[in-house]
């Protein structure tokens, strides 16, 4: 009996442990729940966003002439320019049209008469002309340089030292025949391009009105509106509001205005004006100058510029109100006249007109840039 109550008491024991204890027990603690929306998120690196690309503006109806970057109509796009011989004697002024030329030559005609000077007319949209001129004898150079924009010369005459380039296939130009106007002068004076010949010249020729297979292709390399050229980035860059150029017979100089960013021409002591469009002073965003040698081929003072097969000479790039120093080349009449930096880098144009002067490397030192 005695030992039956020990085992009895045993087995308490042990149903009270596999119970957890007996008396008072805990309730058991249910696990924590973490509330993940009280939980801060780990911090993402932000996205770096993507560079917007510049936007090329686009006009309806128009395009960006590859002559001055400016928007004209895109009928134009294909038509060539031509390139209209403008005499420099005194007693050729007052000039009519060259502001609507898109780039301006000024070279040396010849080497007699002081060395008077001549101008080349690039024109694209020949057909506003009302009228242009007066217009004079070409020279060789001048057959250098035109095909460079696939441009039709317009001249009157010329000596014989051109009829070797008008051999050349590409080699366009239309000589004489233009409208004579009664100006009171010599009758030397008295041609000039009028509405409407330009159109019945080139059919009368059989030349295409637009571009040909000699066409090089665009001329210059422009800088974006939004971004224009600032020389005073160059290192080399000098301050340049006048460009006066050594030019004995007219005096030619061009004089900065920071109002419209341009350089406005003067000759023989006088603002250029254009009475063909409202008295407009001739003015043009770059200026060019060429340092080139030449040579005289009889002594009545005809000559030529040597510009073909020409690298590495010397030269000045200006446009707003500085300048720097450039080199050019010319391979071919058809190869662009191509200006470098000091860097060996080609040069960027600003939109607008371009004046290029070639200036004989025995008046260089007589340019003033300042």
């Amino acid at each position: 009996m005695k030992q039956k109550t020990i085992l009895l008491l045993l087995s308490a024991v042990l149903a009270c442990t596999s119970l957890a204890g007996c008396g008072s027990k805990e309730e058991p603690t249910a696990p924590a729940v973490t509330d993940i929306s009280d939980q801060a998120e780990p911090e993402e690196e932000p996205e770096e966003e993507p560079e917007e690309e510049p936007v090329e503006e686009v006009r309806e109806g128009m395009y960006r002439s590859e002559l001055t970057n400016e928007w004209i109509d895109e009928s134009l796009q294909s038509q060539r320019p031509v390139a209209i011989m403008v005499d420099n004697e005194k007693t050729a002024l007052q000039h009519f049209g060259l502001t609507q030329a898109d780039i301006v030559y000024e070279m040396m005609n010849s080497t007699a008469n002081g060395e008077i000077t001549r101008f080349m007319a690039i024109v694209k949209d020949w057909g506003k002309i009302t009228q242009f001129g007066s217009i004079r004898s070409v020279r060789p150079t001048n057959f250098m340089i035109a095909p460079e924009y696939n441009a039709v010369v317009v001249h009157d005459g010329g000596p014989y030292y051109i009829d070797a380039f008008l051999k050349n296939p590409w080699v366009y130009h239309l000589s004489g025949g233009f409208k004579r106007i009664n100006n009171g002068k010599s009758r030397e004076f008295t041609e000039y391009v009028t509405t409407g010949e330009l159109e019945s010249r080139f059919k009368s020729a059989g030349y295409s009105t637009e571009y040909t297979e000699y066409y090089p292709g665009a001329h210059w390399q422009f800088a974006s509106e939004a971004n224009p050229v600032d020389l005073s980035e160059a290192s080399d860059s000098i301050d340049c509001t006048l460009v006066d150029l050594p030019f004995g017979h007219n005096g030619s100089q061009l004089d900065y205005d920071a109002a419209s960013n341009t350089y406005l021409y003067s000759e023989y002591g006088m603002k250029h004006t254009d009475p063909a469009n409202d008295n407009k002073q001739l003015a043009f965003t770059n200026i060019l100058i060429q340092n080139a040698t030449h040579k005289q081929y009889d002594s009545n003072g005809y000559m030529q510029f040597n510009i073909i097969e020409q690298s590495g000479r010397s030269g000045y790039y200006v446009t707003g109100g500085k300048a720097i120093p450039v080199t050019w080349s010319k391979g071919h009449d058809m190869d662009p006249t191509r200006f470098y930096d000091m860097d060996g880098n080609l040069i960027t144009l600003n939109t607008g007109k371009t004046y290029i002067a070639l200036v004989s490397d025995t008046r260089w030192k007589e340019l003033v840039l300042n």
